[in-house]
């Protein structure tokens, strides 16, 4: 059966997610199966879960409220985190007291550090042992104030860090949903192999 991808889909861009998987797994040759997750149940049984971006303070509440938080807490797969998904990765988010991140990535961050959605804007980025360059779409995107140790800074855009990895998680400020380029799923995916 392979490696088994959920994609949180309680708010954010789900079928994008869903999409990209699918093609990173097509053309990396590896064997897996791609699917929704709605409730607490549908995590039992993943070996890896997208938490897609979308309006974090949503997604946390509908988090909460499905048992979806509590359920991630302990979850020993994967996490491919964007946007919305690496301010919920995190250890401390510092603008907002509605949210109580899962503290699964030891990384502090800051919601909508780029601006509102008219600042939304798209770059080419240096990913540590990735070549070319990344071009990278963000959207009212987070950035990561403080790296701990475990966290492995893989990029960072005018001196702020924008993407980490720790142990078998991967969190991004920007969308990589939202290229083609399968690079960065294909990267975790092979992790988790």
């Amino acid at each position: 059966m392979g490696i088994r991808v959920g994609i949180l889909a309680l708010q954010g861009d789900v079928s994008e997610h869903i999409a990209a998987f699918r093609r990173a797994l097509c053309i990396g040759k590896i064997e897996g199966y791609v699917f929704p997750v709605r409730s607490a149940a549908d995590i039992r049984g993943c070996d890896a879960l997208a938490l897609p971006g979308g309006e974090s303070t949503t997604i946390h509440r509908l988090m909460e409220k499905s048992g979806i938080h509590s359920r991630l807490i302990d979850f020993t797969g994967g996490i491919f985190a964007t946007c919305a998904g690496m301010v919920l990765v995190a250890r401390t988010v510092e603008d907002d007291p509605r949210i109580r991140p899962l503290d699964l990535v030891d990384i502090a961050v800051r919601r909508n550090a780029f601006g509102r959605q008219r600042e939304s804007f798209e770059a080419d980025l240096e990913i540590r042992g990735r070549a070319p360059p990344y071009h990278a779409v963000f959207i009212r995107a987070p950035v990561v104030t403080a790296a701990g140790t475990g966290a492995e800074v893989l990029c960072t855009l005018d001196q702020h860090i924008v993407a980490v990895r720790e142990g078998l998680h991967m969190a991004f400020a920007f969308h990589p949903e939202l290229t083609p380029d399968p690079r960065l799923h294909m990267l975790f995916l092979k992790g988790l192999v």
